[in-house]
């Protein structure tokens, strides 16, 4: 029986956002640690809902707490980019 792999990619390496994710797979550990702790969802959900095994999903967790300065910084930067977006699109009226 073949070994799994259940590797995450870390932001330095990673083309996805610079942000750290599910090797071969377009899922962050970000994403995943959201759903399971942030929104409380069960780790066998978020692993059924993102095509993943649910050793990927723990994985992502126990890469997110051992990084947590990587993460925070992620968190950060993403916020950032969120807001820079929203100003970008803030609409006003043309005086004309």
């Amino acid at each position: 029986m073949a070994t799994q792999r259940y590797g995450i990619v870390p932001g330095d390496e990673s083309e996805i956002h610079d942000e750290p994710h599910v090797e071969g797979r377009r899922v962050t550990v970000r994403v995943i640690q959201t759903r399971v702790e942030e929104r409380g969802d069960d780790p066998e959900r978020v692993a059924d809902q993102l095509d993943l095994d649910v050793a990927s999903v723990y994985a992502a967790l126990a890469y997110y707490h051992s990084n947590l300065e990587e993460m925070r910084a992620v968190k950060r930067r993403h916020e950032e980019t969120v807001e820079a977006a929203k100003r970008r699109s803030d609409v006003t009226p043309h005086d004309g």
